[in-house]
């Protein structure tokens, strides 16, 4: 599925810079009332269950969203900073209407978004969205409809509730069976949401972890850290002399992890789906012999889970298209390569760093291997991936210069690679990805369609 239609919703949410629509004063007020009227729909009472994330943006626009739903008599209830999944976790199982998350995951700390799931732990359906975003227009259409009284009402009830939080860190302490005791393990929190659950969870497995970047101020979130640095964590564990037998680092929802090994290099989602893969065919339960990834997983992988017998189908980017293909399939192991693992063997019906944490250690510990064991034979293919940005998203078949460039580079490619160009759901960019079997193959062609790019498109 794609995101045409949407003018508010992208891949993951409605995203945008805090203060500027659609992330105003009015406009997130307008955005809970819009919501709310979607949950109160042919019922009488509703209760939703709300977390952020910890930019400085966060809690206003909590505020907001929560005052626009209380103003439609929806009953909200704070989980305070929480992770992502977390807030999934608490919908599901506490029989919420509705988790909202106001978080931007690994975007800046200036940028900030509203994710919303549903009753069921999963994030609503692209109809639902695209039926509650005609109704945040109709409303920023109508004078009055964010006058001051309502804007200014407190917000009911809100105070951060941490046996929230405690309940979500006990249900993923329970789902791992091995001792994870003796696992030395540096965990980087990005700053964001994971600096309120991770090391409470470390500490009641009782695993020896080290934390850094664990006090976010409102603007250091994603800071040179997290999963969109994972050099960082890499460089840290490589310099410590053998200190640790793993590194973690989650982004600033904790909705996706990355390792590195003992030595300190890096392994992607990718590496994940493969070791986790493998470790579920071994104990007969990877459900079809399949794993469901997206169009940027390396063909390495792909390679790699065929020679072991599992069938990798791709998904669309954005984890909740791959959760559909995996509910279509039955699928019970689904990921990106950016850290998103979604784990259908238990309850998780959304990406989540911390379980995905956990899970990597309980392989490791289990097989007796290494991490850099477990990948060893991942041949990766080289790939690029160039994010362009643009003035416009318009369709690249109706960007000529731009399609024959694509065209041009599959053709040299034969078989041996290949060509992604698509936009981000989340940002106003391109990415080009190009996997060829030699560094200069794929730095030729990367470049080449990036240069169309940025002459049909480019700011």
């Amino acid at each position: 599925m794609s995101d045409q239609g949407r003018q508010l919703f992208g891949t993951d949410g409605i995203r945008g810079v805090a203060g500027e629509f659609p992330l105003t004063e009015e406009s997130t007020y307008l955005i809970g009332r819009a919501l709310g009227h979607d949950l109160m729909r042919g019922q009488q009472k509703a209760q939703a269950v709300m977390g952020q994330d910890t930019r400085e943006s966060s809690a206003w626009i909590a505020d907001r969203v929560a005052a626009g739903l209380a103003a439609v008599g929806v009953d909200v209830r704070s989980a305070g900073v929480i992770t992502t999944p977390g807030v999934a976790y608490l919908a599901r199982s506490r029989g919420f209407a509705a988790g909202v998350v106001i978080s931007a995951s690994h975007n800046p700390w200036t940028d900030n978004g509203i994710k919303v799931f549903s009753g069921d732990g999963f994030k609503l359906t692209d109809a639902r969205e695209l039926a509650i975003e005609k109704e945040i227009f109709a409303l920023l259409a109508r004078p009055g409809a964010a006058d001051d009284t309502a804007m200014k009402v407190a917000r009911p009830s809100l105070p951060g509730e941490a046996g929230l939080r405690k309940a979500y860190i006990e249900s993923l302490a329970a789902s791992v069976p091995s001792d994870l005791s003796h696992m030395r393990v540096l965990v980087d929190c990005a700053n964001g949401a994971a600096t309120a659950e991770a090391p409470e969870l470390f500490r009641s497995l009782r695993i020896p972890a080290t934390f850094t970047h664990v006090t976010p101020d409102g603007k250091n979130i994603n800071d040179g850290c997290g999963a969109l640095h994972p050099e960082t964590l890499g460089k840290a564990v490589a310099g410590s002399g053998g200190q640790f037998d793993l590194g973690v680092t989650f982004d600033g929802d904790a909705d996706r992890a990355l390792f590195c090994d003992g030595e300190g290099r890096v392994v992607n989602g990718d590496g994940v789906l493969l070791l986790v893969a493998r470790d579920l065919q071994a104990r007969g339960k990877l459900s079809g012999s399949t794993v469901v990834a997206t169009t940027m997983s390396n063909m390495g992988v792909e390679i790699a889970l065929k020679k072991s017998g599992i069938r990798m189908l791709r998904a669309n980017v954005g984890d909740k298209y791959v959760l559909e293909d995996m509910l279509k399939t039955g699928a019970t192991l689904g990921g990106e390569q950016s850290g998103h693992i979604i784990f259908r063997d238990g309850d998780a019906t959304t990406g989540d760093g911390l379980l995905t944490a956990l899970r990597v250690t309980d392989v490791i510990v289990r097989s007796g291997k290494s991490l850099a064991e477990l990948v060893s034979d991942l041949k990766v293919f080289p790939q690029k991936i160039q994010n362009v940005r643009v003035r416009e998203k318009i369709p690249f078949a109706q960007v000529p210069e731009v399609q024959r460039a694509i065209e041009a580079a599959e053709r040299e490619l034969d078989g041996n690679g290949r060509v992604v160009v698509r936009y981000s759901g989340t940002e106003a960019l391109a990415r080009v990805m190009v996997e060829a079997e030699s560094e200069e193959k794929m730095q030729a062609l990367t470049a080449g369609i990036t240069a169309e790019i940025l002459k049909a498109l480019g700011v």
